[in-house]
């Protein structure tokens, strides 16, 4: 196993990024993280901390704290999309929203949290689907996915073909009804 030491830093200057986007001060991010606003200025002087906060402040901004599987494909350099998306990838993408389960856990490990978020709110607009339901979702995974702005980013940046993969969605959702 490849050594943590080191890591923490660049961990928590990404988890600082996303707390930023989501323009939240360090008080507020830790309050919401359940934690006091010391031990969050104490950890950026620290090599090493407990999983439990770093997962706390993880969840406030969408992020996840983790081991990673190394068989799915990598993330884009900000951990928001993944690095490439071939037809394998997007069959599971598919089955994902094909079977309509909504929980968060399945969704979460399907990809990236704001990569899956979009793709939930893209769903959303489909016809048969339930679009409340999903949007709620989309924000579990990653608070403010349904916002414009964060929802122009998501299709300006997605390896999705939505061209493609809505279609193939539409057809799936037809053919099961069937």
């Amino acid at each position: 196993m490849e050594n943590a030491t080191g890591q923490l830093q660049p961990l928590l200057g990404f988890l600082t990024s996303l707390a930023r986007r989501l323009n939240l001060t360090d008080s507020e991010w830790a309050r919401r993280a359940g934690l006091r606003k010391e031990t969050l200025s104490r950890l950026r002087g620290r090599d090493s901390c407990d999983f439990a906060t770093l997962h706390a402040l993880g969840e406030v901004v969408g992020g996840r704290v983790g081991v990673l599987d190394e068989r799915r494909p990598g993330t884009t350099a900000d951990g928001l999309f993944p690095a490439s998306l071939d037809r394998d990838y997007e069959e599971q993408l598919l089955e994902l929203c094909a079977a309509r389960d909504l929980n968060t856990d399945r969704w979460a490990s399907s990809g990236p949290r704001y990569f899956v978020a979009g793709l939930a709110v893209m769903v959303a607009a489909v016809d048969g689907f339930d679009r409340p339901r999903l949007l709620a979702l989309a924000e579990q995974l990653h608070p403010g996915a349904s916002e414009p702005a964060t929802l122009a980013r998501w299709l300006k940046d997605s390896p999705v073909r939505l061209s493609r993969f809505m279609p193939m969605l539409v057809a799936r959702q037809t053919s099961g009804a069937a």
